[in-house]
């Protein structure tokens, strides 16, 4: 399992999610320009001290994440999807793919990939979309649930 970050723009939100991923043995993708800089003492600050535990790569754009993947499926998680994440299947070597937390994933790539989108269901119709971190541990623990069992 992998978990991409594609344009993340908040420092906690990537240091929460690279602690989980540090917690969980699951390596974290930064792709494209982020929001901040790396060393930002927020970002640290949310990863404590599991920095040194996390298989963290970087990548310029969204095609070195797929090069540097070649056997991985990719899912996209979106608020714009109908099929929710607990309907799918998941597989050990998928790769969770989340956006920048103000636009999410860009449109064109949502559409070009309609088969691989999934969403987190929201029963309250006012609230727009969760915390990143929050979608992320709930995406993942569900799809490592499903493939280490």
């Amino acid at each position: 399992m992998h978990v991409a970050l594609f344009e993340p723009e908040i420092p906690p939100n990537t240091g929460n999610i690279a602690r989980l991923c540090a917690a969980t043995n699951t390596p974290l993708h930064i792709v494209g320009a982020t929001g901040f800089r790396m060393d930002d003492r927020t970002l640290k600050r949310a990863g404590l001290d599991y920095w040194n535990a996390v298989t963290l790569h970087r990548h310029i754009d969204l095609p070195a994440l797929y090069d540097a993947l070649p056997d991985s499926r990719f899912l996209y998680l979106t608020t714009k999807a109908s099929r929710p994440y607990s309907d799918f299947s998941f597989a050990s070597n998928d790769c969770l793919v989340f956006g920048p937390e103000t636009r999410g994933l860009p449109n064109e790539l949502l559409a070009a990939n309609q088969a691989l989108c999934l969403t987190i269901p929201m029963p309250n119709p006012a609230v727009r979309s969760l915390n990143l971190a929050t979608s992320v541990g709930i995406v993942l623990y569900e799809a490592l649930r499903q493939t280490l069992a």
